[in-house]
């Protein structure tokens, strides 16, 4: 008895195919939906943190202020708002639009670029605010 798996080819895998944009943004938006999932623990610990108490409350806000802790911020912000506007591009899918190739790559490259500007414009608004 031979084994038959072992003449069948491979599937193809990602050495393979070529990225494209937005193959990219789809592992991209995947990413960013997991990444929210541990961000969304910060917002409790915030949360948490003014519930328990002043010092508590100063202390969590003091990491927060550091510059890994507004490094980890930044990359909470433009990872949800790049998962928001890859869900906005899947829901323009959900109703029939946008499937021609030319436009799925620019709503791909528009996805990162809006995602990047909108984060900047969240933070400089934010840094103005305060």
């Amino acid at each position: 008895m031979t084994n038959v798996t072992r003449s069948r080819p491979l599937s193809p895998h990602l050495q393979i195919y070529k990225p494209i944009p937005t193959m990219v943004m789809s592992i991209v938006h995947r990413i960013t939906g997991g990444a929210l999932y541990f961000g969304t623990i910060l917002v409790a610990w915030w949360l948490i943190a003014a519930a328990s108490g002043a010092a508590y409350y100063d202390w969590v806000n003091w990491l927060f202020g550091t510059l890994i802790g507004k490094l980890v911020l930044f990359g909470y912000t433009w990872a949800l708002v790049h998962h928001m506007l890859g869900g906005i591009r899947h829901f323009i899918w959900d109703l029939g639009y946008g499937y021609e190739k030319h436009f799925a790559t620019k709503m791909a490259k528009g996805t990162l670029a809006g995602s990047v500007a909108l984060t900047l414009l969240l933070w400089i608004v934010g840094s103005l605010v305060r």
